[in-house]
């Protein structure tokens, strides 16, 4: 009896390894560094060079402190909410708490490869969502109530966005396509950018008083570390180590690329001068819009879609300052938002054999593909608009969200932390 225990453990631990892709787990591992590097330290490092000195902590302070209550979150009933059991397509199930049905034997039922590298993959997701949103209410938000708005928003609008369409929602029961999270992130995170600096209003001077980055340098480190991380938000959302990933990849790449340049190209005919702030903003623009169509595209569509990028957010960009004077500080919603739209809709066309793509689904036509991304685009526009304008009033009338004006004036990173980014005075 004890050599047949033995057998059967073997036999079992064998079965295991043979269902195990260590070339996918080993990938999807790298892609979580990735897309985690991409929030700390690329857009903490991106967005904090965009403010003022005086406000560079406080940017900085909540990335961090964004992607730690987000993890929290996530093991309490987060990842059960998104990806468990479906509660008539709108909701996952909640618990069990702290991931308990989790071993480290249980596998991904999205693949070959552990559970808990799934959950540590989505988790990135979820944490640079809300961070995004940071970019739009810099140097006037107070910290507590900012923070209670990220639980609660995460709780009422990425979870459930994110089961609609990755969890086996009635968005994904329609055959939506959002391949790496141009929905579920980039328009999400736009959405509630838009609500958040229209309920804030502007900045104090805005827009009569210059207000450049104080640190270029840092924001262009920054963009390069999202560039670099952005391969693994895509390609990792292949969920294997295979060609659709590489794909994902090479997209990503020429739409990044393209974007760039023609954000450039319109600067220098428009000012005379192309600037580094504009190439490294139309190359985040180009990285978003490409994002939820990477895994369906070829390179003809990622370079169509890098165009439509670099043009459609560089003009939505001019006019949310010019135009309508929102002081959407660090244009969350033209890029992220403006961007994740574009790319959804253009998904439609482009996934289409004819125009280089991966291929429709069966019985699929290209309207036909292009009505149900309208419809789902749609319902998450208006689901995060509706909520997150709920959630600051809610919050405002216990504690007031906006920084107060000498707050504002002497700069967050003292009022709140009590701290400098730069002691100049020691040097």
């Amino acid at each position: 009896m004890k050599y047949l225990s033995l057998i059967f453990i073997l036999f079992s631990t064998q079965l295991f390894a043979q269902e195990l892709d260590t070339g996918t787990n080993a990938w999807l591992m790298t892609s979580t560094a990735l897309v985690l590097f991409m929030t700390i330290p690329g857009l903490a490092a991106f967005y904090s060079g965009l403010v003022a000195q005086r406000n560079v902590l406080s940017v900085l302070m909540h990335c961090f402190v964004i992607c730690c209550t987000v993890t929290v979150l996530w093991i309490l009933y987060g990842y059960t909410m998104t990806f468990g059991s479906t509660i008539n397509g709108m909701v996952g199930s909640i618990g069990p708490a702290f991931l308990s049905s989790i071993s480290i034997d249980s596998m991904s039922v999205s693949g070959n490869f552990p559970e808990t590298t799934f959950v540590m993959f989505q988790l990135t997701f979820a944490i640079i969502t809300p961070a995004l949103i940071v970019g739009a209410f810099v140097e006037r938000v107070n910290f507590s109530p900012m923070i209670l708005f990220v639980i609660a928003w995460m709780t009422l609008v990425y979870f459930p966005v994110a089961h609609w369409i990755w969890g086996g929602g009635w968005l994904g029961d329609m055959g939506y396509r959002d391949f790496a999270g141009g929905a579920v992130v980039h328009t999400t995170a736009g959405i509630a950018a838009i609500v958040f600096a229209i309920f804030l209003g502007p900045r104090k001077g805005f827009p009569r008083v210059p207000m450049p980055p104080h640190n270029l340098p840092l924001t262009v480190l920054g963009a390069g570390m999202l560039w670099v991380g952005w391969f693994g938000f895509n390609g990792g959302s292949a969920l294997a180590a295979d060609g659709a990933a590489s794909m994902a990849i090479l997209v990503t790449h020429i739409s990044a690329s393209v974007a760039a340049l023609v954000w450039a190209g319109i600067e220098w005919v428009k000012f005379g001068k192309p600037s580094v702030l504009g190439v490294v903003t139309g190359m985040v623009a180009g990285l978003a819009t490409i994002t939820p169509a990477s895994g369906f595209v070829g390179p003809l569509g990622a370079f169509m879609i890098g165009i439509t990028a670099g043009a459609g957010c560089f003009y939505a960009t001019q006019s949310m300052k010019k135009r309508f004077g929102i002081d959407d500080s660090l244009d969350v919603f033209p890029v992220h938002g403006v961007g994740g739209v574009m790319g959804l809709l253009l998904t439609a066309i482009f996934s289409s054999e004819q125009f280089g793509g991966l291929g429709l689904d069966e019985g699929v036509s290209i309207m036909g593909q292009l009505n149900v991304q309208i419809l789902g685009t749609v319902a998450v526009i208006i689901w995060t608009l509706l909520v997150s304008y709920i959630l600051l009033k809610l919050i405002n009338g216990v504690l007031p969200v906006r920084a107060s004006e000498w707050d504002e004036i002497e700069g967050l990173d003292i009022s709140t932390h009590d701290e400098k980014g730069y002691n100049l005075d020691n040097i």
